[in-house]
C-alpha cells in the first residue's frame, strides 16, 4: 500500500496540472452555465481502488457514487463507501503507532457539487460511518459511529464524446464524531488530529 499511494498521488497531481491548463484555455465567465450534452445521471468511483492490489494489508476500499444533475452547474449525489484502516486517519501513512488490530468502516452519505468556473468545481458532503473494531486475532470486539465531513476542490474533465469523466481533486476532511474506541485503540488515537488536509483524489465515472 505504501508503494501504491505515492504513485496515485503523483498521477492525481499530474492530471490536475493538465486539467487546470485546459481550464485556463477554455474558462468561462462566472455564472455562465456549462455545456452539458449527455444525461442528468452518473455512476462513478475512485481510481484509489487500485490500492486494493497492494501486498500486505490492503485497505479493502470500495466506493460507488450516484449523481443527479439539477442544473448544468448543480449536482446532488449519494455515495456508498467502505474501507479498512490500521492507523489513525489524522496521521494516515505517517503514524508512529498502529492500532492493535484494524477498523472496518461502512458508510452511506450525500453531497452537493457546484461548478464555479467552467469545469472547476467544489463539493461538500457528509457520511455517517458504522465502524467495527477488530483485534489482532481478527475478532470483532466493539463498534462505533463516525461522522465524516468532506469538502473537495477539483476539475471535471470529459472525454469519449462527453460520456466519461475524470475528476482530479484535493479534499479537506474532518470527523467531529468518532465514538466507542476500545481502550487500546484510544491510546494510539490519543493526541492525533481529527482532520486530514490536502488529500488527493482521482474520481471517474460515466454519464447516462
Amino acid at each position: 500500500m505504501k508503494k501504491i499511494v505515492p504513485l496515485l498521488i503523483t498521477v492525481t497531481f499530474l492530471t490536475m496540472n493538465v486539467c487546470l491548463v485546459n481550464a485556463e484555455t477554455n474558462s468561462a465567465t462566472p455564472g455562465v452555465e456549462r455545456d452539458v450534452t449527455y444525461g442528468r445521471r452518473s455512476l462513478g468511483s475512485s481510481l484509489f481502488l487500485l490500492g486494493n492490489l497492494a501486498p500486505g494489508d490492503p485497505p479493502y476500499y470500495f466506493l460507488l457514487n450516484y449523481g443527479h444533475q439539477l442544473t448544468p452547474n448543480d449536482i446532488i449525489f449519494a455515495e456508498a463507501i467502505t474501507w479498512t484502516y490500521y492507523e489513525p486517519l489524522g496521521t494516515y501513512g505517517a503514524s508512529d503507532k498502529h492500532y492493535p488490530g484494524k477498523i472496518r468502516a461502512y458508510g452511506v452519505g450525500a453531497g452537493y457539487q457546484r461548478f464555479l468556473l467552467k469545469n472547476v468545481y467544489i463539493t461538500v458532503q457528509a457520511i455517517p460511518f458504522h465502524q467495527q473494531f477488530f483485534n489482532t486475532a481478527g475478532n470483532a470486539i466493539q463498534s462505533g459511529i463516525q461522522l465524516y465531513l468532506q469538502s473537495r476542490l477539483g476539475y471535471h474533465f470529459e472525454f469519449l464524446r462527453q460520456r466519461w469523466f475524470l475528476e482530479p481533486s484535493v479534499a479537506f476532511n474532518y470527523w467531529p464524531v468518532n465514538t466507542h474506541f476500545p481502550d487500546a485503540f484510544k491510546e494510539v488515537e490519543s493526541g492525533k488530529p481529527n482532520y486530514f488536509l490536502f488529500e488527493p483524489g482521482l474520481h471517474f465515472g460515466y454519464k447516462f
